[in-house]
């Protein structure tokens, strides 16, 4: 394979990806990038020869830098997370932890969070991005949560999905130790 046709595959791969991404039909994309749905077509095909001005169109309208079109290099299907790269990134007042276990980028990003939360903690969240969901599985405890001044209860073994880009917190009015599991998908 030429470094031509090389390019042109992960131009490919990437353009496809971030679109569907965002949600975006082959005619969304064109209109936001200025660009013919012919033109995409090829592109996402692999076919074709597109100038840097189109390919910079394309980039802008994604949100991504022009680089990340044409890196040849594939992300690994797997990437591992081994515990020595779990980050704790909240502290709670009574030794609750808030721990980072693994992550993707760019955007859509998808993190994977581990939560323990002592009696009477709460960690309040700001709004995130707009389109950001997340879901919530408790493994032990009962977690109050609150979104956009709504409150929801939910006990050990269940799991809710809610709008992350309205302010939030996750609370423990228990008496006992509250752990959780929460995915966060930032579009």
């Amino acid at each position: 394979m030429s470094e031509q046709e090389a390019i042109g595959g992960a131009v490919a791969r990437t353009v496809r990806a971030l679109r569907a991404g965002h949600g975006w039909s082959l005619d969304e994309l064109a209109g936001r990038a200025g660009v013919s749905k012919g033109v995409l077509v090829g592109l996402e095909q692999g076919r074709g020869n597109p100038n840097l001005g189109t390919l910079i169109r394309i980039s802008d309208a994604l949100g991504v830098p022009l680089t990340r079109l044409v890196q040849v290099e594939e992300e690994p299907p797997v990437r591992i997370f081994p515990p020595d790269r779990h980050v704790v990134l909240w502290h709670g007042g009574s030794g609750g932890t808030g721990t980072l276990l693994a992550g993707s980028d760019p955007r859509p990003s998808l993190e994977l969070w581990h939560w323990e939360l002592r009696p009477g903690e709460v960690r309040e969240s700001d709004a995130h991005v707009p389109g950001t969901k997340e879901i919530v599985y408790v493994q032990d405890g009962t977690l109050t949560l609150t979104v956009d001044g709504g409150t929801d209860l939910i006990t050990t073994g269940t799991a809710a999905v809610f709008v992350g880009d309205r302010p939030h917190a996750f609370g423990n009015g228990g008496d006992r130790d509250l752990r959780f599991v929460l995915a966060v998908l930032d579009l």
